[in-house]
Formats: C-alpha cells, structure tokens, sequence
C-alpha cells in the first residue's frame, strides 16, 4: 500500500489516542476530585440517586439538630420545674406545721403565710423569667389555645400535645355515655318501729378517707343516725341523708376510688338492714363509678369525674363538672385553636414527622386547681388576705389544694421527662444510624474507589504512552513511498 494522500494508520492511531487521552483525564479527575461522578454524564442515573441522597442526608442531619436543641428546651424547662416542686414542697411543710394549733402560735402561723407569700411569688416569677434562648417556656406561652369551653361541663381542659396538620384548628367533641357515680348504699328503716332503731347498735362507717364507728342507743331516729354519719363525713368522705323510709349514704366522691361500707359490730339489730338500694339486695360495701366518655370517637380513660385521652393526633385532660358527667348521653364541644410547642423531628415536613407538646403555665394563678363546694381554686388562694390562707383557718382546703398543685407540676415533669427520653433521644439515635447507613449509599455511589482508578490510571498511562509511540510510527511510514522516486 503506497497511498499518502490519506494516512488510515494515522487515523486509527489518532482515534484511539482521543479515547485514551480522554480516559486518562476522566481517572485524573476522578482522583484529583476524590468524587466518581463528577458530571452528569458520568454517570446519570447515579447522580440523580445520589442528589436524592444527598438532600435526605441533609434532612435528616438539621432533624438531628433539631431533635437535640428540642431536648434542652425540654430539659432547661424540667429544670424550671424542679425548683417549682422544691417550693411546693416546703409550703405543704408549712401548712400542715399551721395546722398544729395545739402547739403552734398565731404569730407562727402568720410568720409561715409570709413564707408562704413569699414562696409563691417565687412560683410566679420563675413562671414569667423561664426562658431557652428568648422563648417563654412556662408563662403559657408553649400552652395549647382552646375556644367554646362550656364552663358548666368542663371545668378544666389540659392539651398535652395536638397534631393540627394543615387545618387550622381541632374540634373536640365530648359524649358522657356511662355517668359517674358516687358509691353509696341504703340503710332500710321500714322493719320495726318506723323512723328509730328498736335496739342499741354500733356502727362501722368507712368510706375514702378512713373508718369510724358510732354507737347509738334503742329508740334513736334513723334522721339523728344521719346526722351522726354526716358529723363524721371529714374522717370518713361518707355522707348520709334521711329519707322516709330509711337513709341513703353516698362518699363524697366519684369514681371507683370511692367506696362505702356500713356494718353492724357486736350485736345486730333486725331494723338495721343495709341494701344496695332501695328494695335491693342486703350487703355491706359498694363502690363508685369512673365517667366513661368518647373523645371524638375514641374510648377516653376515665377517673371519677375526669376523663384523658392520649392519642397520636390529640393527648387531652378534661376535669368534667358534676351537673355534666353524671348524666349519661349528655354532650359538649370546644376547639383547639393553636398553640403548643411544635417540633420538627423527622427530615420531612409532614404532620407524621412533627411533634406537638404543650407546657402549661405555672403560675400561682394556674395551678392547683380544685373544686371546694361548688367553686374552683388555685395557689393562688392560699396566699395572705385569700380565703383559703392560714389566717382563714381552711387548713384541709389549702392542703388539698398543695397536693392537687404537686401532683399537676410532678406529672408535668414526667411527661416531658418522658417526651425527652422517649421521643426526643430515641428519635436522634434512629436517625444517627439513618444518617450513617444513606451515607454509606451516598459514597458508594459518588466517591471514588481509588484502588479501581489508579489501576486504570495506569493502564490509561501505558496506553497513551503506547498511542503516542503508534502514532509516530503511523506518521513516519508514509516516508517509506520516497524510496520509490530514487
């Protein structure tokens, strides 16, 4: 062949030269880069999981972050807390110090309420002074906000956490539909002498709060045996009412915590007979009954007149008024209108990746609240000049109220206890080795295997070292057709 118008050895050479100086800058990017897929064309499909990866990773990096800045938001208010209970607890101290008047003076019991002042100023002010990086955490600010209450249903409503997703409120609906009961039992006075006992008895009362017993003489009337069992009511939580033919007694309180018991001790009397109800079946002890009501829909726990609901759409409390829960079938409803403390825990922003908490107010004016004789009172009442101060002499009522104000910042402790144990660090570590394991797919795809290319960088090497010394070769034979001209 002795053409030189068109060199094809040197065009082949050429050609391969390309692909072997085009593949030896790809391995010297790759290398220099650290990064497989440096281009689109690289290796599209590739990049295209990988920049899906990559926003995941992102993702779930800030939900770490925001998992652990939500756990010292739970923290930092818990520590709040605590010292809430510290001065609860060294109030209820000094109630039931006031309390001893046998051994305690008025200028002690007026020295203990300007303590008592004092300390729930204190409550107040770190209710007000609480805060994590500019946000109030227990002055209501974190608290759900609710419209529509009925106030003669429900006396309290308590939002511990509320998934409002992309409406703008939540609707409540409450149905009592089996009513809360008193225990209670019927003493019949109809055999004998109408109206009196025939024969000297004693009588054993127990109810919630304790036993007493009480002897009555023959001839008594079964109204002055009311009263006796009336006059015991504060050590028993039992009380009694005279009917015409007999005595009805009930416990002060609702719900299967509370029971009655009435028996005879020593000798019996036939006109003492204790029912379970009028013209019922003869016993001795009965027992209340918890309101059960459905929260939109679902099956609530019930506790004498307070009924709860933890759900993953909606955690509620609701202290139900008397006149509402001991009727069953009756209805209310209120709304949720916003608030809570909303945190962002999954990489996604989705109802189902969202948490909402609520943290209530620990004001003096929030807490404690109970229900005396018809009205509701809070800590707030146990201060100087209230009417249930020490000076008031409402020793009981403001030891009740203590105890409802410790329970309520105790059990507020441990649900975010639990929050932040349960919820928040639990949710760091899946998500920890969420990260971990998306990583790893992320570089095994886009990272270079370094092993892998500098063995090819070498045989790119060799090749293009190769390809040079051809095409020189290729170039130079096309001289060869000089030696036919000599």
């Amino acid at each position: 062949m002795a053409r030189i118008n068109t060199n094809v050895p040197s065009l082949i050479a050429q050609n391969n030269l390309g692909r072997t100086n085009g593949d030896l800058s790809v391995r010297l990017q790759r290398l220099s880069t650290g990064l497989r897929i440096n281009r689109g064309a690289d290796d599209p499909a590739g990049l295209i999981v990988s920049e899906r990866l990559r926003s995941e990773m992102k993702g779930i990096d800030q939900a770490i972050d925001n998992s652990e800045r939500a756990s010292s938001v739970i923290a930092t208010a818990e520590g709040y807390l605590a010292e809430v209970a510290d001065l609860l607890n060294s109030v209820k101290g000094l109630v039931v110090e006031a309390a001893n008047t046998g051994g305690v003076s008025q200028e002690e019991i007026e020295a203990n309420q300007l303590q008592i002042d004092s300390a729930i100023d204190s409550i107040t002010r770190i209710s007000n002074t609480a805060s994590f990086a500019g946000l109030q955490l227990l002055n209501g600010n974190l608290e759900y906000t609710t419209s529509g209450v009925t106030a003669g249903e429900i006396a309290g409503v308590q939002v511990d956490g509320a998934q409002f997703g992309s409406t703008g409120d939540i609707a409540v609906d409450v149905e009592v539909v089996e009513a809360a009961e008193t225990a209670g039992l019927f003493i019949d006075g109809s055999t004998g002498t109408p109206g009196e006992l025939d024969d000297p008895i004693t009588v054993e009362i127990a109810g919630p709060l304790g036993v007493q017993s009480v002897s009555f003489a023959s001839g008594t009337s079964l109204d002055s045996v009311a009263t006796a069992i009336n006059s015991l009511t504060q050590t028993t939580g039992v009380s009694a009412s005279f009917v015409t033919s007999g005595i009805q007694v009930n416990s002060t309180t609702y719900g299967s915590d509370s029971f009655v018991s009435v028996r005879q001790i020593g000798s019996s009397s036939t006109d003492f007979n204790v029912l379970d109800e009028v013209g019922g079946t003869a016993t001795q002890r009965d027992e209340g009954v918890d309101v059960t009501a459905v929260i939109n829909g679902v099956l609530a726990v019930g506790d004498g007149l307070d009924v709860s609901l933890k759900s993953p759409g909606l955690s509620v409390a609701l202290d139900l008024t008397e006149a509402f829960a001991t009727v069953g079938g009756s209805t209310s409803s209120f709304n949720i209108t916003g608030g809570g403390a909303s945190f962002q825990l999954g990489p996604s922003i989705s109802a189902t990746q969202s948490v909402g908490v609520g943290i209530q107010s620990v004001a003096a004016t929030r807490i404690g609240g109970t229900d005396i004789e018809g009205a509701r009172y809070f800590l707030d009442s146990i201060s100087g000049g209230k009417v249930n101060s020490l000076t008031s002499g409402n020793y009981a009522e403001a030891s009740e109220i203590l105890d409802n104000a410790i329970t309520e910042i105790s059990v507020m402790r441990g649900r975010l206890g639990a929050f932040e144990r349960n919820t928040l660090q639990t949710n760091a570590r899946s998500l920890q080795i969420g990260l971990e394991n998306i990583t790893a797919s992320e570089s095994k795809i886009r990272d270079t295997d370094f092993a892998a290319e500098t063995a090819k960088l070498t045989r790119a090497q060799i090749l293009n070292q190769a390809g040079t010394s051809v095409l020189a070769t290729a170039n130079a034979s096309a001289q060869n057709v000089l030696a036919l001209l000599q």
